[in-house]
C-alpha cells in the first residue's frame, strides 16, 4: 500500500469519525419499559412552566428563555399555548400547536412557524416529535430540522432535549425542564 493511499483511509477515518460525532441518535426502544410512563395528554392538560437555554456548538448558551403554556383539549385535539420570556437572546414570543392523536398512538403536529406537519411518537417513558422549522439566526433564516425528546420524570415534571440538525450534523441543542402548575 502506498503512503499516499493510507493517508486517504486515515484522513476518511477520522471524517467519518468526527461526523458520527456531531450526530445523536437515541435508541427508543430503551425507554418503551421504562417508568413512569408519559403521556402527552395528561400531562398537557392546564398551566405547565418551563425554563430552558439553547446552546451552540461550542456548547455556549446563546438563548434562556421560560415558557407559560396554557394546555388544553378542544375538538379532540390538544392545543399547547406557549407565550416565551427571553433572559438571554431572542426568538418567538408565541407560539400555538395543534396535535391530533393518529389511529396508531402517533400525533401529528402543526404550528404557525413549523414547516409542514410535524410526527410525534411515544416510547414509554419518552415521547419523540420531529419537523422542520425555518429558524431565524440574525439576518437569516435557515431550515433545520428538531429531533425533539421528552422523557418523564413524574406525573408533574418533564426534561426536554432537543437536537436541531442541519444537513444531518447537530448545530444546536435545546434543553428545557417542564412543570405542570
Amino acid at each position: 500500500m502506498t503512503s499516499k493511499l493510507i493517508y486517504k483511509i486515515v484522513a476518511i477515518a477520522f471524517v467519518a469519525a468526527f461526523l458520527s460525532a456531531c450526530s445523536v441518535s437515541i435508541d427508543p426502544d430503551k425507554y418503551q419499559q421504562m417508568e413512569p410512563k408519559f403521556n402527552i395528554e395528561s400531562f398537557f392538560d392546564g398551566k405547565v412552566k418551563a425554563w430552558g437555554i439553547v446552546q451552540n456548538r461550542d456548547g455556549d448558551i446563546v438563548q434562556r428563555f421560560i415558557v407559560n403554556i396554557d394546555a388544553y383539549t378542544q375538538d379532540d385535539k390538544l392545543i399547547l399555548d406557549e407565550t416565551f420570556e427571553y433572559g438571554l437572546g431572542e426568538g418567538p414570543l408565541k407560539r400555538v400547536w395543534t396535535l391530533t392523536k393518529n389511529a396508531d398512538g402517533s400525533y401529528t403536529g402543526n404550528a404557525d412557524d413549523i414547516a409542514g406537519p410535524a410526527t410525534g411518537t411515544p416510547h414509554g417513558n419518552a415521547f419523540n416529535f420531529v419537523y422542520e422549522m425555518d429558524l431565524a439566526v440574525g439576518d437569516s433564516t435557515y431550515r433545520v430540522n428538531f429531533d425533539d425528546w421528552f422523557w418523564a420524570f413524574d406525573e408533574n415534571t418533564m426534561m426536554n432535549r432537543s437536537y436541531i440538525k442541519k444537513f444531518g450534523l447537530v448545530m444546536a441543542e435545546v434543553t428545557i425542564f417542564m412543570q405542570k402548575q
